[in-house]
């Protein structure tokens, strides 16, 4: 390789780690007053194959089919028993997005609240679905569709997924609006999904440079919301458009390490650095240790003195065993040993919670 060559590829080499990418207004944040509405119904699925609830275990079942049959006309003796077998009391919940209006037809989730086995096959019959202020917005009815299916696995029979949830595609009818307001008078406002200083100011200077380089549109009231100046009238959805749309390099996230206690999985973003620690744990013992190396130029060769920091890690078990890491401790590398010599997630999760106490783990830790 020639000196030419060479030359080039150190200095790609070298940008690797400074490379960035942007990504559109659109995916890290959202527009002030546009949101989805939660709805929520109470009803009964029936056309069940004797698979419903057993009625003497719920009786709201029962109570449930009476009402509907009285609002039909159909008037039952007080002391009539019904054993039904191929009805379901069910919750029907669904989303209304933003602008939805009477008429349009979105996707509904039914769950069986009794103990029905399945309700594979039944219809959902008319629901009122209500949100948080007790308003009926939309009406739901149709045919279920459950997923699962019986398998057989070794000579024994496997049930994938269970049958007591189900969906129904357009399953519901809109039949109320909910007002979405963008913005308030001539300004809209935009939130982050997540609180960060350093992407709200980032944001802001990419909307003034790129639509308006002469007058600030754009101005950041705290670390998650931005006040921009917006035409009226219908040029106000066009000049959303174009906000939504621009790239913005986001801040470098915080630090966090995430652990599974149940399966010991652990998951940590670039940020996440380590001080010098030692830990016993039961049998294990970490030891982590960070030294500086100075490397001074030869005699009149006009370099500088460069300062290196080279780390190590020990972890030791009761069996004896030593991992020693070189060069550039992470908590990866720390994860790794540790899971290298049988230790548990147990003890990985008491070892990252006793280094986070300790100071020496920079970084959030979360538990799930």
């Amino acid at each position: 390789m020639n000196t030419i060559a060479k030359l080039l590829l150190g200095m790609l080499l070298a940008a690797i780690p400074f490379v960035t990418f942007a990504e559109r207004i659109k995916d890290l944040a959202s527009v002030q007053g546009v949101r989805d509405n939660q709805l929520i119904g109470y009803g009964l699925v029936v056309g069940l194959d004797g698979s419903g609830d057993q009625t003497t275990q719920t009786p709201f079942t029962v109570q449930s089919t009476i009402t509907m049959l009285s609002q039909m006309g159909v008037t039952l003796p007080p002391a009539t028993s019904l054993q039904l077998k191929n009805v379901a009391a069910v919750t029907v919940t669904a989303t209304l997005p933003p602008f939805a209006r009477p008429g349009q037809t979105i996707d509904i989730t039914v769950s069986s609240i009794g103990n029905a086995k399945s309700l594979r096959g039944g219809t959902l019959v008319m629901t009122p679905l209500k949100g948080a202020d007790g308003q009926v917005y939309a009406m739901a009815q149709g045919n279920m569709l459950v997923g699962g299916v019986g398998a057989e696995a070794g000579g024994a029979k496997v049930q994938v997924n269970h049958l007591s949830v189900g969906r129904i595609p357009g399953g519901a009818t809109v039949e109320r609006a909910v007002q979405a307001v963008l913005g308030q008078g001539e300004y809209i406002n935009l939130e982050l999904n997540t609180t960060d200083f350093t992407t709200a100011a980032r944001l802001v200077e990419t909307i003034n440079r790129e639509l308006s380089p002469d007058k600030e549109i754009a101005v950041a009231l705290d670390g998650r919301l931005i006040r921009v100046r917006a035409p009226d009238g219908n040029a106000r959805v066009a000049f959303l458009s174009q906000i939504e749309n621009l790239q913005v390099d986001p801040a470098q996230g915080n630090a966090r390490v995430i652990i599974n206690a149940r399966t010991g999985s652990v998951v940590m973003n670039q940020s996440v650095r380590l001080d010098d620690c030692a830990i016993s744990h039961g049998n294990l013992t970490v030891v982590i240790n960070t030294d500086s190396v100075v490397s001074q130029p030869n005699a009149l060769s006009g370099g500088e003195t460069v300062q290196t920091t080279k780390a190590t890690i020990d972890i030791q078990s009761g069996k004896g065993g030593v991992i020693v890491l070189k060069k550039g401790v992470s908590l990866g590398e720390v994860v790794k040993a540790l899971n290298s010599i049988g230790a548990t997630p147990q003890d990985l999760l008491a070892i990252l919670q006793a280094m986070k106490s300790a100071g020496a783990l920079r970084a959030e830790l979360e538990i799930i």
